[in-house]
Formats: C-alpha cells, sequence, structure tokens
C-alpha cells in the first residue's frame, strides 16, 4: 500500500468513526527493511495495512499499537534485536527474532471524536450543538435504530419525547445519558421509565454540573463539562478492552493474543509466535516428540 493510498485509508477510517494506530518509522539502523518514513495502520482487531518491517517487528507493533490504542497514548517504539539500558521517553522492546538492526516506530492512536446526540429543538438544544462543535465533539440528532454507536445523549426537549429516548439509550448502554429538567420533574421522568433502577439511576438530572449556569449556553457548557469529567473517568468514551497476551514458546517475546498473529493449534491450546520462524520451530519440534 503506497503512501497515498495509506493517508486515503485513515481518511476512511476517521470518516466511519474507526479506531486505529498510524505508525511511522522515524528511525532505523541497518540492516533493516523498513525505512525512516514507512507507515502502517493497526486496526482494533489486531490487522496491520501498510510496512514498517516484517513479521517479526509486526508482531511487535501488533501488540504495542493494541496498547497504544487501549491507552488512548502515544508511543515511541524502540525495537532492537539485543537487550538494552531503558531510555526515558520510549518503550523498548527486545526482539531476539529480528535479523539486527534497531527500528523505532512512533505509534498515534487516532480514536474518533465523542458521538453525541441531542433530543430537541430548545435553546439548549441548539446551544448544545454550537458549544460541542467548538469542542471537537460530533453533535447529532439523536437516532434510536443506532442508539448503541453514541458515546452521550441528551435529552432538551422539555417534555415532549423524553421517555422513549431515555429508555433507548440505556437498554443500549449509552454512556452518559441525560435530561434537562428541574430536580423534582427530572425525578418524575425517571421514575416513570419501565427499566431496572440500576439503570434508571445512571440517567443524570439536572444535566450538567452544578456550576449556577444561567442562559442556554452556559446550560450547554456545564453539560458538556459534565460529560468531559465523565470521559476523564473513562465513563463516556466507549474503552478499548484489554489487549491479550500469549508469550511465544520458541522465544519468549509477548505477543498479542489475536486472530492476526501467527499461531498453531496444539493439544486444545492455541499458541502464538512472534513470527514464521518461531512458528515454523515450534511445528517441527512437535512432529519430532514421540506421542503421548
Amino acid at each position: 500500500m503506497s503512501g497515498g493510498d495509506l493517508l486515503g485509508r485513515a481518511a476512511e477510517l476517521r470518516r466511519a468513526r474507526v479506531p486505529f494506530v498510524r505508525a511511522k518509522v522515524v528511525l532505523a539502523e541497518r540492516p533493516t527493511s523498513a525505512k525512516p518514513g514507512d507507515e502502517a495502520l493497526v486496526l482494533a482487531d489486531g490487522s496491520i495495512e501498510g510496512f514498517v518491517g516484517g513479521n517479526c517487528v509486526e508482531s511487535t507493533l501488533r501488540a504495542q499499537g493494541l496498547l497504544a490504542l487501549q491507552e488512548s497514548r502515544p508511543i515511541l517504539l524502540r525495537v532492537s534485536p539485543v537487550e538494552e539500558a531503558a531510555q526515558p521517553g520510549r518503550v523498548t522492546v527486545v526482539n531476539p527474532c529480528l535479523s539486527g538492526g534497531t527500528l523505532e516506530i512512533f505509534l498515534e492512536p487516532v480514536v474518533p471524536a465523542p458521538l453525541v446526540a441531542v433530543v430537541g429543538h430548545s435553546p439548549t438544544a441548539r446551544a448544545l450543538g454550537e458549544v460541542g462543535r467548538s469542542l471537537g465533539y460530533q453533535m447529532a440528532e439523536w437516532d434510536e435504530a443506532r442508539a448503541s454507536s453514541f458515546d452521550a445523549l441528551v435529552v432538551a426537549s422539555h417534555g415532549t419525547d423524553e421517555e422513549p429516548a431515555l429508555t433507548a439509550a440505556l437498554r443500549a448502554g449509552v454512556a452518559y445519558v441525560a435530561l434537562v429538567a428541574s430536580s423534582r420533574r427530572g425525578a418524575a421522568v425517571v421514575a416513570s421509565l419501565d427499566l431496572d433502577p440500576e439503570l434508571t439511576r445512571l440517567v443524570h438530572t439536572p444535566a450538567g454540573l452544578d456550576i449556577g449556569a444561567r442562559g442556554p449556553e452556559e446550560v450547554a457548557l456545564s453539560i458538556l463539562a459534565e460529560i468531559i469529567a465523565c470521559r476523564t473517568q473513562g465513563r463516556v468514551v466507549k474503552e478499548a478492552p484489554p489487549v491479550p497476551m500469549a508469550v511465544d514458546p520458541i522465544c519468549g517475546m509477548q505477543v498479542a493474543a489475536v486472530d492476526g498473529s501467527l499461531h498453531v493449534d496444539h493439544l486444545g491450546v492455541r499458541q502464538y509466535f512472534c513470527g514464521p520462524g518461531c512458528q515454523l520451530a515450534f511445528v517441527q519440534a512437535q512432529a519430532s516428540s514421540p506421542p503421548g
């Protein structure tokens, strides 16, 4: 995949709100097959598009890329064939299967901005759209058919279509659900929902942080501030699942235990490998071992 194709693919993933990691080689010490500027994309399923090195480098890239995506933080990855002293600002991984040379790869997670749905056409609802977009959030009208795709729902319709939207969002597992209403009316609306109390107590009402907001814009700001507070606690943007890891039985490297990694099923156990060399060595060792 050429550089232009990779940029196009990255843009496509952004439009589709698919999280990925952009990996770019920033240093290559000979002998390496990759060169500075080579790039690849790592997707949440462990698949890799592009090129930053051979199979053994890909194995390390997959594991570290998934960790960067899970933690939503950039990583400067150094892959070396020999043990090295720890270096501040770098994650150093020893990959004994490399044919030689050392690579440094910058991993940048690209995570979609929160998708916030708003119900209603009130002044507060309009202000939410304006302020939310200024923060880089993707603001949209509520669509029950794709309820599970939203990160947050704010009902600001002042009595119109409140219960159906709240019910659908809670059932779909939307991380932040809020109702713009007074304490008294909000409590009455929540109590009327035909749902388990464990779900209804998740509704934020009155919506927003208590900052003494006045007027639609300030109320909108207080609601978005509450979304930000919940997001920093990991309760708004859906978190990537923990990366399952395994140990290559031949070289001892840690590899991502995902379908995209090289593996062999042996005696009911799936063994994962850093590259084809270790995979072949394992298969040959098992073939030469006496049964039982």
